[in-house]
């Protein structure tokens, strides 16, 4: 679901990067408000965001040789708050796409509007109603497997409309070359068979978890929590388990290199996409020059996990 660069034109992503500033702005707003109520919001922000980028590091072979992805967007929310949730999973993309190459820079509003605007806001709501019916723990299933397939609804119109938006005279697409027809089903196979199951059952099962361990973390408990033991033993735990993410193989769904693009389409990539801005990420695909894989990815993750802590609590002096 990370749209790469130069699969959407321009213009999409000066409308989507548009779109995200006032929104951006309002969460900044609504989360300096609960900070002052419940301080503990700074580090759990970090802790959520850590925990988002590794929840999406774990792969998932779909049907057809690609693969995706759980994103804990619902969770995040749950425990956060849905404006909190907003700005942890911005903050997960941009260093995901800065750092590991993952996403794209000038899609980057894009994939924001996608996983940390509709997936953490339309399964809070789903959770809240599920909260006032007394089926909070269903609410959170539903709204988690909801707010993922309506992010892949999203991203797969987004890529579909370019072939519309973005064509030569003679009517060749100058990025994604998919119309609506194809990116629709193809997203939502992926994520309504496999990913939205995992990311209902993940969910489900960390709520209970932090439910237990540490209640007083959860967005609606007071504001009384003086232990993140539950939180850095879950991370460590996935850190060690990345590489597990590994086993899947094969390319995420319209998250293809020119290379692969052109091997599927038996002819060149679009002109938009071959000529279009190609940024060099530090550790690309979760590598570290010299290492293993395996090892490599932990300690991508690790690196990950570190960035967060240190830029919340630099954010928590200021407070």
């Amino acid at each position: 679901m990370h749209i790469p660069d130069n699969y959407l034109s321009p213009a999409t992503c000066g409308v989507m990067l548009t779109a995200m500033a006032p929104i951006w702005t309002v969460s900044v707003l609504k989360v300096k408000a609960q900070i002052k109520e419940k301080k503990e919001t700074v580090p759990l922000i970090g802790v959520a965001a850590a925990l988002a980028f590794l929840i999406m590091m774990f792969n998932l072979p779909i049907p057809g040789g690609t693969t995706a992805h759980a994103v804990g967007g619902t969770l995040l929310a749950v425990l956060l708050g849905p404006w909190a949730a907003c700005l942890a999973l911005s903050l997960t993309l941009l260093l995901q796409a800065l750092l590991f190459g993952d996403g794209g820079i000038l899609t980057f509003g894009a994939n924001a509007f996608n996983m940390a605007v509709i997936m953490p806001f339309v399964g809070y709501a789903c959770y809240q109603i599920g909260r006032r019916l007394h089926h909070e723990k269903i609410g959170l299933a539903i709204g988690a497997y909801v707010g993922i397939n309506l992010a892949a609804l999203t991203a797969s119109i987004e890529l579909g409309l370019q072939p519309l938006l973005a064509h030569s005279s003679n009517g060749t697409p100058l990025y994604c070359p998919y119309g609506l027809n194809i990116t629709i089903p193809a997203m939502l196979l992926a994520h309504l068979l496999v990913a939205g199951w995992v990311e209902a059952l993940f969910s489900v099962l960390v709520y209970q978890f932090i439910k237990k361990a540490a209640p007083d973390t959860l967005y609606r408990a007071p504001a009384t929590a003086k232990s993140f033991k539950a939180f850095y033993g879950l991370l460590i735990g996935l850190i060690v388990l990345s590489p597990l993410g590994l086993l899947a193989s094969g390319t995420a769904w319209g998250e293809w290199s020119n290379q692969e693009l052109t091997h599927r389409l038996h002819t060149a990539a679009p002109v938009g996409m071959t000529h279009g801005v190609h940024f060099n990420a530090l550790f690309s695909d979760y590598a570290i020059h010299g290492l293993n894989l395996p090892l490599g990815y932990i300690l991508s993750a690790l690196t990950a996990v570190l960035i967060f802590a240190v830029l919340m609590r630099v954010l928590q002096h200021e407070h």
